[in-house]
């Protein structure tokens, strides 16, 4: 047997801890071969080197069980971290190496039964999905890189390729170490991409026999979003004077159903001068971590010159309708994100003339467990500084208006709408130097399932802006981007929307509700200009004669009298195939009404109804997964673990 000595995995810059690994030890020195000089080295005979190498197991086993006895691991070697699910028993913590293209995961395990899943799916679902699996028999316990069929069977994956690397115990639970490459060119595997991340979690309460015989739907099981790879970005240093706020809300009784929008209300003080928001973290209060799920802090709409004072349910009747002119977002946390860094040249400007003192704070609370009698003074806190730096930072709209315009048929599993902000608004709206697009939010209603905002110059797909392919209208955060997007006058943006409504029976249309449709991008930059809005819809003449056609075709007819609203026409629309193919083609054809629009929702001079659609002769290519060196061969069988003393029954 050949000992080999482990490398374990840190963050560039953080401590090594020695992880309890089976079959790991120290490295016997090379011997020389016979065509090199002689050796100055004693020779040894056979008993000796026998001798020597028990006695390296015999440290090996000294220290394997020091180790298991050690304190937890720092937590700076892995950066970020979450809670898996809403008790708090499974905590996540992770680290990304992108010159390795791996993510090394540390699972906290805080009452160990008889094993866990842990994995992940493309939209959380237990099917299909990729795991990585300890389970225990009640005498010996596994570990083994899994997968799930269509009926949620469990298989031992013939590719190995989460990959266990240590196990410990301290006071606070089970900590197991393991790694998964990004993309393993396995097809049982899940393909590690920008943007969200659908975790799945199960806890064993029984021993069971064989992986098979686990019942993946009688599992205490959930799932968490995250994104799990983090831009690797330096953080700015603070300036000296930077002050600090926070935006908390006041010691609420978190309601006891299993989601709720909480809204409270704000102010600046008296005549607050202008100043430059250079930062911002969450303030989580200790305990409901697992509760709370997103955060936003809104700015008021500048035109008023108070709001009323508010704190309670945001979906609540006694909620004044002026707060829904408090839509100018300030900051954005979802669970799993870090605090969020303007670049070293800008900041958000807040304050001053023109600028409303007040501010909303809204709380996504997520209680599935239905906890009773939480109290929670959760909230957003700010970094700000008065010393101005050289650009304002602003928030532009890209992809579709808010109209109903643009609609869904039921039952589609991947309808696709695009907004268009183009050549002709940039050019007219952009400064000659352009902007610098350095983070950005996306943003559908509940149908929304992909979306993607590309750069585009002259004809060609340049650069994607942002992307996520396993979007979640439950998962929405500003995110900071790996590099900056450049954008020029004559550039275009498109944004992409994929949508399901295989569980709905008439149209979605596009509008402000929870049950219509969004297609958005808000975009974060600097320099700050007057173009806030740069969207698109179909030329409202184009989708009358698409009504006319349906009646014409069709024997149930259309009403479409001016009286009668467009929600309305599509609701009456039988949607057989025709009629769906015929729409698809309109929203791939027909002009386009653009909406390129200053902060005051006025449009710039021009004429920007029945706009021709963009033009793209080039793509870009779609990204080719990169498969790992091949690591040699490893048996599709589970790594027995001796846990012992760290279950506990």
């Amino acid at each position: 047997m050949q000992l080999k000595r482990i490398a374990y995995p840190v963050r560039p810059g953080g401590p090594a801890h020695k992880w309890a690994k089976p079959g790991a030890g120290a490295v016997l020195p090379r011997m020389q071969s016979s065509g090199s000089k002689p050796c100055p080295c004693p020779s040894f005979k056979l008993r000796e080197v026998a001798s020597m190498y028990f006695t390296m197991i015999a440290v090996f086993l000294v220290i394997l069980v020091v180790a298991l006895q050690g304190s937890a691991p720092r937590g700076s070697d892995f950066p970020y971290k979450v809670p898996l699910d809403p008790q708090g028993l499974l905590e996540l913590s992770w680290n990304v190496s992108y010159p390795e293209q791996v993510v090394h995961f540390q699972l906290l395990v805080r009452d160990l039964r008889f094993g866990l899943l842990f994995g992940m799916s493309d939209r959380g679902e237990f099917e299909n999905a990729d795991l990585a699996v300890l389970w225990s028999d009640g005498h010996n316990s596994y570990f083994g890189d899994a997968w799930s069929d269509a009926q949620g069977q469990l298989h031992m994956d013939s590719q190995q390729d989460y990959q266990l690397l240590g196990a410990r115990r301290a006071p606070e639970g089970l900590y197991l170490l393991f790694r998964r490459a990004f993309s393993t060119c396995d097809p049982k595997d899940y393909l590690i991409e920008d943007g969200t991340v659908h975790l799945i979690y199960g806890i064993l309460e029984k021993p069971v026999h064989s992986l098979q015989a686990i019942n993946v739907s009688a599992l205490h099981r959930g799932l968490q979003r995250v994104q799990l790879l983090k831009p690797n970005i330096t953080v700015p240093e603070l300036p000296s004077d930077v002050k600090t706020m926070e935006i908390t809300a006041p010691n609420v009784v978190i309601p006891s159903q299993e989601t709720t929008y909480w809204c409270y209300m704000t102010e600046l003080p008296d005549d607050f001068p202008k100043h430059h928001i250079i930062m911002y973290e969450p303030v989580i209060t200790a305990g409901n971590e697992a509760l709370v799920h997103h955060m936003e802090v809104f700015q008021c709409a500048a035109e008023f010159d108070s709001f009323p004072h508010y704190n309670g349910p945001c979906d609540s009747k006694m909620k004044p309708d002026r707060l829904n002119y408090c839509r100018h977002v300030l900051a954005a946390w979802a669970m799993g994100a870090q605090a969020f860094y303007y670049p070293r040249e800008a900041g958000l400007a807040f304050g001053g003339p023109g600028s409303s003192r007040y501010l909303r704070l809204e709380i996504h609370y997520h209680n599935p467990l239905v906890f009773k009698g939480r109290h929670d003074s959760s909230g957003i806190r700010l970094y700000y500084t008065a010393t101005l730096r050289r650009y304002d930072a602003g928030i532009m709209e890209l992809g579709l208006v808010y109209t109903p315009v643009m609609a869904i048929p039921p039952g589609e599993d991947a309808f696709i709408l695009r907004g268009y902000c183009t050549d002709k608004c940039t050019r007219l709206a952009l400064p000659a130097a352009g902007i610098r697009i350095f983070a950005s939010q996306l943003h559908t209603h509940l149908a929304g399932r992909k979306v993607v905002t590309v750069l585009s110059r002259d004809g060609r797909e340049r650069q994607v802006v942002n992307a996520d392919g396993h979007y979640s209208p439950h998962f929405q955060e500003i995110r900071m981007l790996k590099e900056m997007v450049a954008v020029f006058p004559g550039d275009e943006l498109i944004t992409t929307c994929t949508y399901n409504t295989e569980d709905r029976s008439r149209a979605t249309v596009g509008g402000f509700g929870i049950l219509e449709e969004m297609c958005v991008n808000y975009v974060h930059y600097y320099p700050q200009t007057q173009l806030e809005l740069c969207k698109s819809a179909v030329d409202p003449g184009y989708l009358h004669r698409y009504f006319n056609l349906v009646n014409r075709f069709n024997d149930e007819e259309v009403c479409t009298c001016p009286q009668v609203s467009v929600p309305q026409q599509f609701f009456s629309v039988p949607w057989n195939a025709f009629n769906r193919d015929v729409l698809k083609s309109l929203y791939g054809f027909a002009p386009i009404s653009m909406h390129c629009n200053k902060s005051s929702a006025v449009r710039f001079p021009g004429e920007w109804e029945k706009q021709p659609l963009p033009t793209i002769t080039e793509r870009l290519p779609e990204p080719v997964p990169r498969c790992p060196p091949a690591p040699g061969p490893r048996p599709a069988a589970p790594v027995p673990l001796d846990l012992g003393q760290l279950r506990r029954d």
